[in-house]
Formats: C-alpha cells, sequence, structure tokens
C-alpha cells in the first residue's frame, strides 16, 4: 500500500489507532501495576494511566520527528518500559514516591550528556547480534501474547472457550485479510481484528462498559502531581542502570525498524534516537509517569501492516495524547477484552521473531562463533523469560541487567560478539538470496 501527501485523513487516523491498540494494553498495564504495588488510591491509578497514555504520545512525536539534535525518524512508538517496574516498586517502598520521579529525571539527563558516549554502541551490533536480539524481543514477547490469549494469565476463566473462540476468530480474520486484501485494508487488519472481536465478545456478554459510564470527559495533567521530585544516590544510580539497560533494548528495535525501511542507520541517528529517549525520561519525571522506550510490539505491525512511514506513528503521537486528556475516550480501549488483544497482538510478536531471521540472512553460517553468539543468546534470553526466577540471588542491582528475558539474551549476544573470535561473520552478496518485495509492502 502506498501513502502519498494526498492520503486521506481518515486513513492516517485508522493506521495510527491501529498502532495505538496494539500498544495500549501494555501502556497501561505498567501503571496498574506499579499503581497496586504502592497502595495507589482509585483516583491516583487513574492519574497515573491517563499521564501516562499523554506521555507515551509526546515521547512518539518527539522520536519520530527528526531534528538535528533528537529523534530517530522512523516508525517508532514509545511505551512504558517494563524495565523499569520492578526498580520503581523497590524505590518507591524504599525511599518514597518523590524518589521514584526525582531519579527518572537524573537518568534522563544522564543519557542526553552521555548519548554521544551511548552512540558509540553501533559498533557492537554487527547482523548476527542485530537478528539476535531482534529474535529474541519476539520470542519474549510470544508468551505475553499467549497468556492473553486464554484471557489474561491469572484470569478466572483463562483458557475458556469463550477466549479460545474469540483469540482465535481475530486471529483467523487477521489471516484472512492478508491472504484475500490488499492496500488499505490489509494494512489496518489488526485493527478491524480488534473491532470485530470486541463487537462478538459484546454480543456474548463479556464487555463492561461501566468504566466507560465513570470516566470524566477532560482533564489535563498537571506537572508533579504528586510533589517535587526529590533526588537520591542509589535511586539516581538504579534509574541509570535502567536506561542504559532500556537503550540496548530501543537498540535492537531502530536497527529493525531500519532493516524494515530500508535505511542505514548511522551512530547520529543512534545517538539522536538517545536523547529523544533521555528527553522522554525527564518528560515522565515532570509529569510523575514512567521511563520510556521504543514499543517492540508495534515493530511487528509495521512489518505486519507493510506501512513504513512516520506519518502513522506520528498520528499515533497525536491519538495518545488526545486520550490522556479525555479520559472517557481512553476508557474505550479498556473494554476490550484480553483475549481479543491476545490474537491480534500473537501474530504481531511473530512478526518480530520473522524480522530477526530475515536480518540473519546475512550472516555466516558456517562460522562456528555465529552459531554459537545465536545459540547461546536466545537459550538464555528464552529460559529467563519462561523461568524469571532463575537469577534471584543475584543482588537487586545486577537482576535489573538479567531478570528480562530480552535485556539478558541482548548482553549475552553482545558480550559473546566481542570475545569470540571474528572471522568472515558477513556472508559475501553472491551467497546472499535475493528478495522480492510484495509492492503491497512498500512505502509511498
Amino acid at each position: 500500500m502506498e501513502l502519498n501527501q494526498k492520503t486521506g485523513i481518515s486513513k492516517i487516523f485508522s493506521l495510527g489507532l491501529q498502532h495505538v491498540l496494539a500498544m495500549y494494553a501494555g501502556a497501561i498495564l505498567v501503571p496498574i501495576i506499579v499503581g497496586n504495588a504502592l497502595k495507589f488510591s482509585p483516583e491516583q491509578q487513574a492519574f497515573l494511566i491517563s499521564v501516562d497514555l499523554l506521555t507515551c504520545g509526546l515521547a512518539t512525536l518527539l522520536q519520530s520527528w527528526a531534528s538535528k539534535w533528537f529523534g530517530i525518524g522512523l516508525p517508532v512508538v514509545m511505551g512504558t518500559s517494563f524495565v523499569a517496574v520492578s526498580p520503581m516498586i523497590t524505590i518507591g517502598t524504599g525511599y518514597g514516591i518523590h524518589a521514584i520521579y526525582g531519579a527518572i529525571i537524573a537518568a534522563g539527563l544522564f543519557i542526553i550528556l552521555f548519548s554521544k558516549v551511548y552512540g558509540k554502541l553501533l559498533k557492537l551490533f554487527p547482523p548476527v547480534v542485530t537478528g539476535t536480539v531482534v529474535m529474541i524481543i519476539g520470542l519474549s514477547l510470544i508468551p505475553t501474547g499467549i497468556n492473553n490469549m486464554g484471557g489474561g494469565q491469572g484470569s478466572k476463566d483463562f483458557g475458556s472457550p469463550e477466549n479460545l473462540l474469540l483469540s482465535f476468530g481475530v486471529l483467523a480474520l487477521i489471516l484472512i485479510m492478508n491472504r484475500f486484501f490488499k492496500g488499505f485494508l490489509r494494512a489496518i487488519s489488526v485493527l478491524l481484528g480488534i473491532i470485530a472481536g470486541t463487537i462478538a465478545a459484546t454480543v456474548m456478554g463479556k464487555v463492561d462498559f461501566t468504566v466507560v459510564a465513570e470516566a470524566s470527559w477532560f482533564r489535563v495533567p498537571a506537572p508533579f502531581y504528586f510533589g517535587m521530585p526529590a533526588f537520591h544516590i542509589v535511586p539516581v544510580i538504579t534509574m541509570i542502570i535502567v536506561g542504559t539497560v532500556i537503550l540496548v533494548e530501543s537498540t535492537g528495535a531502530f536497527l529493525a525498524l531500519g532493516e524494515m525501511t530500508d535505511r542505514k542507520l548511522t551512530g547520529k541517528d543512534i545517538t539522536n534516537g538517545y536523547r529523544a529517549e533521555g528527553i522522554s525520561f525527564i518528560l515522565g519525571g515532570i509529569f510523575n509517569a514512567f521511563p520510556y522506550s521504543t514499543f517492540s510490539q508495534n515493530v511487528g505491525l509495521v512489518q505486519l501492516a507493510g506501512i513504513k512511514t512516520k506519518k502513522i506513528t506520528i498520528a499515533a503521537g497525536i491519538i495518545l495524547i488526545c486520550l490522556g486528556v479525555l479520559p472517557k475516550i481512553a476508557a474505550l480501549a479498556t473494554i476490550i477484552p484480553t483475549a481479543v488483544f491476545g490474537g491480534a497482538t500473537v501474530v504481531m510478536f511473530g512478526m518480530v521473531v520473522s524480522s530477526g531471521i530475515r536480518m540473519l540472512r546475512n550472516v555466516d553460517f558456517s562460522e562456528n562463533s555465529n552459531l554459537l553468539i545465536i545459540a547461546c543468546s536466545v537459550s538464555l534470553g528464552l529460559g529467563a523469560t519462561v523461568v524469571p526466577d532463575l537469577f534471584h540471588v543475584l543482588p537487586p542491582m545486577l537482576r535489573i541487567l538479567v531478570n528480562d528475558g530480552i535485556i539478558c539474551g541482548s548482553l549475552c549476544a553482545i558480550i559473546l560478539n566481542l570475545l569470540l573470535p571474528k572471522k568472515d561473520r558477513v556472508r559475501a552478496p553472491s551467497d546472499i538470496p535475493v528478495r522480492v518485495v510484495d509492492p503491497a509492502l512498500k512505502e509511498g
């Protein structure tokens, strides 16, 4: 499908809304987890969700808009990083909520000041590392998608016939639309699948509109809602480590999107992307929200929909800002059943895996070191995802680095790439199969 200057606003809005729905569950899940752990009141919890959506939108616009100094300029959607959940709860419990936001602001400033140093990390990501990291991202997300298909981990009706019917029905509809349709309808197949699934769930009596009725119409989140930030050395150091880990995760997403859009990223591009993430951290601290990173879910959606222009993610950012100041409209997205989300997300997460495999096509698999990097990284990354308590004996600051499957596998790939002998890691051009691109997937 092509997008150009004459493309209608309605099409751009629909594609942007599809990105919002793809990341919405993850965006509101982190505020719910953190708010519950820190004993927030329902009013505080509602504020946390609204301000999170607003800041997600601002961060997305910062990252999508490539200026001279900040922004990667790729179809990026920014969301709340799950890596920060446990550290935020630990800091909030030990030092108070004000220390959380002081640490987030300090980490954002640190990332901005040392963005050029972080930018030099690009040389640590040859094809064998980037392909492996992207594949690990997808594999680590798949269990979440599968749990969602069943209705959400721990739900009373997990795996019920109704949930399976909804999730597999949404999945089937997305596949059918990608098989028999082209252009715009194929591009919004995930959105249409979610809408159709929600309608079906309403007929089945699985949708509750109470939250929509009770939500207010308009509210502008105020800065420093919970009070002025406090700065303590241990929380600040902890959040800097979290920020560094988030940048490692985002680098894999940047490189995956660069590959999808046929754009060769430079060290300056990556540095500008890091600066945008640092600014997003500061915004999160000022508005009492969260640290932000590139959402892997939306990377899969870019590949699946075949729409690779930042116009769509800019539209998604504007929609997120509107949702952040219009709680009643934002509440509409909360009525979508988890099983419906599961049917849509499982295919998108699988597309991330496919993107990683595609990036590995340039790797010389006759080199044993390449095989070891992929084997060990994928095993540890997937293992840490499936068995999250593997590293429970380590100190909290080390657990931040290895407790998350994506980070664990990514660090393993980076370290092994530095330690193992480097010969001809990349295949010769004559050995690389010619790729035939479907015209429907080209960006206009």
